[in-house]
């Protein structure tokens, strides 16, 4: 074989992603008027963001792009800023400097799960979390949330748990679906995993996703699933509050009280080269800390969007955080329905990208105007798929 049979199974799990996020824009009959695709900036980037690189891209040393450690003042900035928003002390010698959350989310997946054992994701889950744990070497297991609510279902969780289980992804605030899991769940779901890690005699680890934890809405509160489990890692990012994803930015926490915490700082460390941002990232990493996108705007956004949808006859659920809408769609098939949509001019993520054929997702990160272009665009599609008009046109 060319490549690795392991290769082969990361490939089939990300090839929606590739199929659709990945591919260069649809152009329809009209050109593109609101792209809602992902959530990349459609504004211009934070001025301090961009002031922030400026400084830190000028050598101070000449060892100052050597090969180092990770920068001490970048995690004593991560640890005290987390602190401060979880309300628990964290120390910087806990916090692992990494290439976003995905680097974080990878590097806890490097260093607790062994080939053979299993890892629980939550469905609808974030574009890589398969890929992910297949390349660890795991068997990914999937937990269904169900809509219309997408609770998180811990006896469903519970149920997939067993003496090969090593890990269970929490993602909150949720992607797609903006859910904050409540402080209560996540209590009745740190009594499941310790129930199974006595009953199979090993303890099963928490990898709290938590990149959309200063993505806010309605003056909510973000409990993290960590604080409720003594072996939890939480994986944090700067590319959504400071809305620059291709800055790879973001860090791998361990929780305080952590058991046999020297033991794992020290496994940590021997995969954390190649994880590591570069250098002028961790020098910015104080600066960038400190910014957050505009969050009420969002929030503005999100109201509009949702009262008109629901005016047009979309079935749509207010998010509690995140900068993602997901509507059902009008028609069984998201894909037609999407292309439907970016033949107008209007690009959405259909929802069997992230295992939720029937619906589609859109980024708030648009801009205002381009809020208000495609609103008749998905007055009009509602209306021909109503009707039995709409037809995907490739």
């Amino acid at each position: 074989m060319v490549v690795a049979r392991q290769v082969e199974a990361v490939q089939r799990a990300l090839g929606p992603f590739f199929e659709v996020v990945m591919q260069p824009p649809v152009r329809g009959a009209r050109p593109v008027i609101a792209d809602f695709m992902a959530g990349n900036p459609q504004e211009p980037t934070l001025p301090g963001f961009v002031e922030a690189l400026r400084r830190w891209s000028v050598p101070t040393s000449t060892d100052s792009f050597a090969y180092r450690p990770m920068h001490e003042p970048a995690r004593q900035a991560a640890a005290a800023s987390l602190t401060i928003e979880l309300g628990v002390e964290f120390a910087a010698q806990d916090v692992f400097l990494t290439r976003g959350a995905g680097g974080a989310i990878a590097l806890a997946l490097s260093t607790v799960v062994d080939p053979g054992d299993e890892v629980v994701f939550l469905s609808p889950p974030w574009f890589f979390y398969e890929a992910m744990i297949l390349a660890s070497g795991a068997t990914p297991i999937r937990v269904r949330l169900e809509p219309p609510a997408f609770d998180l279902d811990v006896e469903a969780i519970v149920a997939a748990l067993g003496p090969r289980t090593r890990a269970v992804i929490v993602n909150t605030p949720h992607n797609p679906t903006g859910r904050i899991y409540p402080a209560a769940v996540l209590e009745r779901l740190a009594e499941g995993l310790a129930g199974a890690a006595e009953k199979y005699g090993r303890p099963i680890w928490v990898i709290s996703d938590e990149a959309y934890s200063r993505i806010l809405f309605d003056g909510r509160s973000f409990p993290s699933p960590g604080l409720f489990h003594p072996y939890s890692m939480l994986a944090h990012t700067y590319s959504k509050s400071a809305l620059a994803p291709g800055q790879r930015l973001g860090f791998l926490a361990l929780v305080p009280g952590l058991p046999e915490a020297d033991v794992v700082r020290r496994a940590l460390l021997n995969f954390i080269f190649g994880t590591t941002p570069d250098a002028v990232m961790q020098y910015a990493l104080p600066d960038i800390d400190g910014l957050l996108i505009d969050v009420a705007a969002i929030e503005r956004r999100r109201d509009h969007m949702v009262s008109v949808l629901r005016e047009q006859g979309y079935v749509v659920q207010v998010p509690e955080g995140t900068f993602y809408l997901l509507p059902r769609a009008p028609l069984a098939d998201d894909r037609a329905f999407c292309a439907h949509l970016a033949n107008e001019g209007v690009l959405v993520l259909p929802g069997h990208v992230v295992e939720l054929p029937g619906y589609f997702r859109i980024s708030l990160t648009a801009t205002d105007e381009m809020v208000g272009q495609s609103l008749p665009v998905f007055a009009r599609a509602i209306e021909r798929a109503s009707s039995g008009q709409a037809t995907a046109r490739r």
